[in-house]
């Protein structure tokens, strides 16, 4: 922890989730933590933010979202299943010190990511769902009844779609290209039963840039957040929407992170007490990501 007292925003990280290996070679390697850890080092943001690592029992809350099949599989499957569940650990540790009013909001360095669990295994990977799991976890432990999920990563995060596509309570946005991995999120995918209307995909063509992402937020979003102004919002922050990512091919800026950043706590600040929190999802260039990650937590301590 730092010696400062009051911090706006923290950052959870845990020397585990370096551990965690998909094989030599993966593009979803360590080498993407080290490089922001190394990043925030060199331009002082680790002494801006509450450090803080995950301590947590998670499971019971993972079986809010997965099935028992699942987390087998996940156990026998994962590089080591214990880091699987910490990356949930740390993200609940997140959500309880912005509800518990100690941080405005936090950001979590975590792996492996989440967006693409459903209740198969590992996918696109994730093995289990980080975002869907927290979202659960602050409507069980905090009554929170209105949870906003917004998710900029390049792909869509057919698993946050999967856990709450016929519930109201949660809204879920995703910007994405439609035709990358995992190829879902269409524009007609809305939701079902009492929740049409709670999800909303939004595709952007190949070499979206910022103006384009912006826009759909601004548009698309905006009036539905005022619609239903959450009480707690969540960011799936893939940043491999980023440009020159290794696996995507959006041209979005670390500025245009900054500014989806600054809009997403615009809200916060209006509807949730500003009560946010983002965790990390893709982002396959490590020094983009660092410099990605950058702009998003000095937006988030700013604010």
């Amino acid at each position: 922890m730092n010696n400062k007292t009051s911090y706006k925003t923290a950052f959870i990280f845990d020397e585990e989730y370096i551990r965690h290996s998909l094989g030599d070679g993966h593009p979803e390697s360590p080498l993407r933590l080290k490089a922001i850890l190394k990043r925030m080092e060199d331009v002082g943001l680790d002494k801006e933010v509450m450090q803080a690592k995950p301590d947590a029992d998670p499971l019971p809350f993972i079986k809010l979202v997965h099935s028992e099949k699942h987390i087998q599989i996940v156990e026998n499957q994962a590089f080591d299943p214990s880091i699987c569940k910490l990356a949930v650990s740390g993200i609940l540790k997140a959500v309880d010190l912005v509800c518990q009013k100690k941080v405005k909001n936090a950001f979590c360095a975590v792996r492996p990511p989440g967006h693409h669990a459903t209740n198969k295994g590992e996918y696109g990977f994730c093995f289990y769902g980080n975002i869907a799991i927290a979202a659960k976890y602050a409507q069980q432990k905090y009554n929170l009844k209105r949870i906003l999920i917004v998710d900029w990563d390049y792909h869509h995060g057919n698993g946050t779609e999967w856990a709450f596509y016929d519930e109201p309570s949660v809204l879920y946005f995703s910007t994405h290209d439609l035709f990358a991995f995992p190829m879902t999120g269409f524009p007609n995918c809305i939701g079902a039963g009492n929740g049409v209307g709670y999800n909303i995909n939004v595709p952007l063509p190949s070499g979206a840039d910022d103006k384009m992402i912006l826009t759909a937020f601004e548009k698309i979003l905006l009036p539905k957040a005022e619609e239903f102004k959450p009480e707690m919002i969540l960011i799936s922050a893939g940043f491999d929407s980023r440009k020159q990512d290794l696996l995507g091919d959006f041209n979005i800026t670390d500025n245009g992170f900054a500014e989806l950043t600054s809009m997403m706590t615009s809200i916060a600040a209006t509807y949730s007490d500003s009560r946010l929190v983002s965790m990390l999802e893709g982002g396959y260039d490590p020094r983009g990501l660092a410099l990605a990650v950058e702009a998003h937590l000095r937006t988030l301590i700013s604010r």
